[in-house]
């Protein structure tokens, strides 16, 4: 048996966020897109952690030897008037955070993830100024109530996704819905300038704190290598997904193909860089795409498509990502904040998983500070836009009982949690169709 090992201490998890597993969060700018019928479905009830399911959640966690969760605290709970912070939704937060520490697990808390109360949508959301010092005072807050339970911060998940899909997407899946590309732009300075204000302000209040955000990585690669059309909108639309809120960090400005905005106060706002990567795309120069400037992107043929179409299996972009991360940030730790995929049959979630860490460990090997690893998702949750036409759970849930039921891919986790490691025997097991290609002879 070969078995590629990770180095002492490598958090091994599962991400969660808020809306998606608590249910009823009837207050924030999701919901009311869901109940103006712009899902599919409505969230309800979603994994009932308000209910306090949360506890079997966490001991599923526990039980698959997970020592580290990523779960997200909602604004709106926190503080669901101007003027009014909820005491009893932090208590709850402290007992979820307590609840990990019982079981062993290191808690990783993100502060946004998507959701804003109604009342700052109200005002006008990320698109006003005034949301920065907003969000730095529901910060400062929520961080002094769970200080003496998480040391680790995630100030805000997948900004580049939240504005884009939200103010600049051709097909409306986010709110606001706006489709308006400067809007969009001001929207993740926005977003930039509130990280910065986070971070000092988490760093005051707790000084041992680790902090960072979690950006949404997406690969796109030339269709034709060879040309330098297509290696022009390539580059184009990979610096318009990724790079604009990372160039922030590193140098004060805020890089984009449609301008540049200085931020001064952002750069050297990380203590870690997350990295949340699904799938690639390959891009061919196009004169009728000037909304994606001029790229038209695609999977490669012959990919690995999963059940909705929604991803290809490209566990090399991974590899790829990690590589560009290091050049912009050379030292900085790397936490893999999410990877996965919908599949509700479990049919290519073993091996996509197993691929993937592959990947990952290849990075370790070349050196490079990774440091954990953080799979979307425990349990089916739901799936902004796209409802529960998505499962991405090791856990499969039923949304009418609330019952759990163990997929393959759940015990294929544990197996390489435990051994902190990915072992041939773990693939014969789990996914013999890549053992070759994963364990060559």
């Amino acid at each position: 048996m070969v078995t590629y090992h990770f180095p002492k201490g490598f958090l091994w998890g599962t991400a969660t966020a808020s809306h998606q597993v608590e249910g009823n969060n009837k207050n924030n700018q999701w919901w009311k897109w869901e109940q103006e019928g712009r899902c599919i479905g409505t969230s309800g009830l979603a994994c009932d952690w308000w209910g306090g399911r949360w506890r079997e959640d966490f001991d599923r966690a526990a039980e698959g030897g997970q020592n580290a969760h990523r779960m997200s605290v909602e604004w709106s709970r926190i503080q669901p008037a101007p003027d009014r912070w909820d005491e009893d939704a932090l208590e709850r937060y402290r007992a979820m955070l307590r609840g990990l520490h019982e079981r062993g697990i290191t808690p990783m808390v993100t502060l946004h993830h998507f959701t804003d109360p109604l009342w700052v949508e109200e005002r006008g959301g990320w698109e006003n100024e005034e949301t920065i010092l907003l969000f730095e005072k529901f910060v400062r807050k929520t961080v002094e109530a769970l200080k003496g339970y998480c040391a680790l911060w995630c100030t805000v998940n997948e900004p580049n996704g939240y504005a884009l899909n939200g103010y600049a997407a051709s097909v409306v899946g986010f709110p606001p819905g706006k489709k308006n590309t400067r809007i969009a732009l001001n929207v993740i300075a926005n977003l930039i300038r509130g990280h910065a204000a986070a971070y000092r302000a988490i760093h005051e209040i707790q000084r041992e704190a680790r902090v960072g955000f979690a950006l949404y990585y997406r690969s796109f690669i030339p269709y034709r290598a060879w040309s330098p059309l297509d290696q022009w909108a390539a580059k184009n639309i990979f610096n318009g997904v990724n790079a604009g809120f990372p160039s922030a960090l590193a140098t004060g400005v805020m890089k984009t193909p449609l301008g540049n905005y200085q931020i001064p106060e952002a750069k050297g706002t990380q203590d870690y860089f997350g990295f949340n990567y699904y799938t690639r795309d390959f891009v061919t120069f196009d004169l009728t795409k000037p909304a994606t400037l001029f790229g038209r992107n695609f999977f490669r043929k012959d990919a690995e498509i999963s059940e909705g179409r929604f991803l290809a299996n490209e566990p090399e972009g991974m590899f790829e990502g990690l590589k560009w991360v290091t050049r912009l940030f050379p030292n900085l730790p790397i936490l893999v904040t999410e990877n996965g995929v919908e599949d509700s049959t479990d049919k290519l979630r073993p091996r996509f998983m197993a691929e993937h860490i592959h990947q990952m460990w290849r990075a370790v090997n070349f050196n490079w500070p990774v440091k954990g690893y953080f799979h979307w998702s425990l349990v089916d949750n739901f799936e902004w836009e796209r409802g529960w036409t998505q499962r991405f759970g090791l856990w499969e849930l039923d949304t009418e009982t609330q019952k759990r039921t163990k997929r393959p891919s759940a015990d294929l986790y544990a197996a390489i949690c435990k051994e902190n490691g990915l072992s041939s025997e773990m693939v014969e097991k789990w996914c013999p169709e890549v053992m070759g290609k994963l364990f060559p002879e």
